[in-house]
């Protein structure tokens, strides 16, 4: 999970937009299921998810 993370914010520090569209599209799920197995609130995923598209988004 927090792999998934380090390689979308990698991938926007490189200023690399489809690399960290492609790296946040993978990590969703990522998250999505360890909220699943028990080992993060589902907020603590929402909040993860929302910060991570929200730099992309600005990445352009």
């Amino acid at each position: 999970m927090r792999t998934a993370i380090k390689r979308v914010v990698a991938a926007i520090d490189a200023g690399d937009g489809d690399g960290a569209k492609a790296a946040l599209a993978a990590s969703t799920p990522v998250l999505d299921r360890a909220v699943t197995h028990g080992l993060i609130h589902k907020n603590k995923a929402a909040r993860h998810k929302s910060r991570l598209h929200k730099r992309v988004k600005a990445l352009g």
